[in-house]
């Protein structure tokens, strides 16, 4: 995947917003820091850096995540423990970290996690993105055995809740660094 752009066409894109009393580079610096991310994500419960200098690009991250049974319930998404790996696809201190999640055999998917950081009134805005352009490998899995209006229902269900994890994503950032 060459493409990075999470302006194209895409099954998923959602965004959340947040002023945050702090500064572009204060907020880039909590929300690059990916292992911190059990602090604030509804499922990723942090994870380590497995290659690369953390944080930049090409940087490796293997994350640990965690899906409780009442989640879509009907679909079969994964649930309980899991892992994932994805690679660092833009970082810019201050404005812009982005990440694509990889598939088994280590390459970029067109599922790209992101933050932008923008100033405003003393403090920053951050906008958390989630994009999606081609199915991965995980939502081929899902909805191989789904008809279409299954289909249209899973990915209307998915969609609703990926706008109340990123809402919620945002909410719970912005409490983490203005309590410190």
């Amino acid at each position: 995947m060459a493409d990075t752009n999470i302006e194209h066409a895409s099954i998923f894109q959602v965004s959340a917003e947040v002023y945050v009393a702090a500064s572009p580079e204060e907020v880039y610096a909590v929300v690059s820091d990916l292992p911190r991310s059990g602090e604030w994500s509804i499922e990723c419960r942090g994870g380590t850096w497995v290659s690369g200098r953390p944080g930049t690009v090409g940087a490796v991250f293997s994350g640990e995540n965690h899906r409780t049974e009442d989640v879509v319930a009907w679909a079969p998404v994964v649930r309980g423990d899991w892992t994932t790996e994805s690679e660092v696809v833009a970082a810019e201190p201050g404005r812009t970290f982005r990440w694509s999640i990889r598939n088994h055999a280590g390459q970029r998917q067109e599922s790209i996690w992101s933050y932008d950081i923008r100033a405003a009134d003393g403090g920053s805005v951050l906008v958390h993105h989630y994009w999606m352009g081609e199915a991965t490998e995980g939502i081929r899995g899902i909805t191989a055995k789904m008809d279409a209006a299954e289909k249209e229902k899973f990915f209307a269900a998915w969609s609703e809740k990926l706008k109340t994890d990123l809402a919620s994503t945002v909410q719970r950032i912005k409490k983490v660094i203005e309590r410190a």
